[in-house]
């Protein structure tokens, strides 16, 4: 063949591989990590910013960036050099065909592996070389001219076929101009992390003061670990685009962790808060780890007794003549500097508790709180009064035209407790409306609420009564 004719074969041959055969093939580990930093937020998603010393030739060659998280959104993959120009990504891939058993095996389909069984005579092992030509439930052997299956002995394979590998790899081709070593950050975005936020309230219902920790709980199931990392936590809802993305599921475990550690730093960030935790944080794979967020002591509460009606009442006459009513108890504080609080508070579970007569905690209700600023109320439902409870009578129903209707109610409150209360009734009343008449003074909560607040004796009861005329 003519050298002519021999050079156009050969660099058609270059032109349709991936990259340069002559390319060298670099492997990073987690050993040559400099720094990480890792942004949690709630939506099951974490920011990882990875920097790696790395040592990259000059010219094309292929970087395999091991140690990665094993969700990893691959569209959300980037890498840059941090000392400058000089590098140029030519090609990404997202590796994540893992090494197990039964892939090994699918993939010596047709080819030779060596069986090793254990003599029962002679108890020494002996090998015989064999075909895999199936693995179609069970593996199907050939041996000689012999075809056999459930083998009892241990399967030999001669190497790991190089498209499996041990654990999930970004896969670089890149353009170098210098032969050094460089810092390389690779950067990408998470599944299988998330943050919440956990608070204890300790309520001392005699002076109305409680004492408030919060704790920041993270769970990493994302298949990696991320050791001494710059921790930060986003608060609030980020708008995300939902698309199908490759996902390796590991087994789950949970280790629980309680850690000390000095307040996270807060800010705002866009239309979020952003929190710093003002030290490098280990965050294990597969491991549940809790962070102290807040504490706050003495912070004044207030207990509320609600009763809340139901909007159907007022749809027309009832056919009961009583109906009894919970009465839902209630505590509240506000988010200020002067309560000992002040930092914008992420939505998370807050539980209360108290103590008995003994001076023991007892739980006495959770309640799950939204992302709270400064100067707003944190408020939490516990569950509804024992002692203090609701009986609904209408003693009336009219309709005054097409549009127009007026009812009238009687609510008996009984307080069985050793201290006087005072519940706020709140009555949902719908259309265009007005007080007739009431025992009570009442505010409009809402355009379409009526509140009355309702003194109860000790072992005693209160009536409330009141008509109210509809238009709708």
């Amino acid at each position: 063949m003519k050298p002519f004719v021999l050079c156009t074969l050969a660099a058609l041959l270059a032109a349709a591989l991936p990259y340069p055969v002559s390319a060298v093939h670099v492997v990073s580990t987690v050993t040559d990590q400099t720094g990480v930093a890792l942004t949690i937020y709630h939506q099951n998603l974490g920011l990882v910013k990875d920097r790696r010393e790395v040592r990259l030739p000059k010219g094309a060659g292929e970087l395999r960036f091991m140690d990665v998280a094993a969700q990893v959104i691959p569209s959300s993959v980037s890498i840059a050099s941090r000392g400058g120009d000089g590098l140029t990504v030519l090609e990404q891939n997202y590796e994540y065909d893992l090494l197990s058993p039964q892939k090994l095996m699918d993939k010596y389909v047709g080819k030779e592996v060596r069986l090793y069984q254990k003599n029962v005579y002679t108890e020494r092992e002996e090998e015989v070389a064999a075909t895999l030509l199936s693995t179609n439930g069970g593996a199907v052997y050939r041996i000689g001219n012999d075809i056999t299956f459930n083998h009892p002995g241990r399967v030999v394979f001669p190497s790991v076929p190089d498209d499996l590998i041990a654990r999930p790899t970004l896969v670089w081709l890149l353009e170098s101009l210098q032969d050094k070593p460089q810092t390389l950050e690779a950067v990408y975005l998470t599944g299988g992390i998330t943050w919440r936020a956990d608070y204890v309230v300790t309520l001392d219902e005699q002076v109305g003061r409680a004492d408030l920790a919060g704790w920041v709980t993270i769970d990493n199931r994302s298949g990696a670990t991320y050791r001494n990392a710059s921790l930060k936590l986003v608060a609030g809802d980020v708008n995300r685009v939902r698309e199908e993305a490759p996902r390796l599921m590991k087994g789950m475990r949970a280790e629980a962790m309680v850690a000390a550690a000095p307040p996270f730093q807060e800010e705002g960030l866009f239309e979020y808060h952003l929190y710093t935790l003002q030290r490098p944080s280990t965050i294990r794979d597969n491991q549940t780890k809790q962070i102290s967020l807040v504490t706050a002591t003495a912070v004044p509460v207030k207990k509320e007794f609600v009763l809340r009606g139901e909007q159907s009442v007022f749809s027309g006459p009832s056919g009961a003549p009583k109906a009894k009513q919970k009465i839902g108890v209630f505590v509240e504080m506000v988010n200020r500097t002067e309560h000992h609080l002040g930092m914008p508070l992420p939505k998370g579970v807050l539980r209360v508790y108290t103590r008995d007569a003994e001076g023991g905690l007892q739980f006495v209700g959770e309640d799950a709180v939204d992302h709270t600023p400064e100067n707003e109320t944190v408020r939490v439902r516990l569950g509804d009064a024992f002692d203090v409870v609701g009986e609904r009578t209408q003693t009336d129903w009219k309709k005054l035209a097409a549009d127009t209707y007026e009812t009238a109610f009687e609510i008996v409150l009984r307080n069985h407790k050793k201290e006087e209360v005072t519940v706020k009734v709140v009555e949902p009343v719908p259309g265009d409306w007005k007080m007739v008449s009431a025992s009570h003074p009442h505010t409009k909560g809402s355009a379409f609420t009526a509140e009355f607040l309702i003194p109860v004796p000790k072992n005693g009861e209160a009536k409330l009564s009141y008509r109210v005329r509809m238009r709708y």
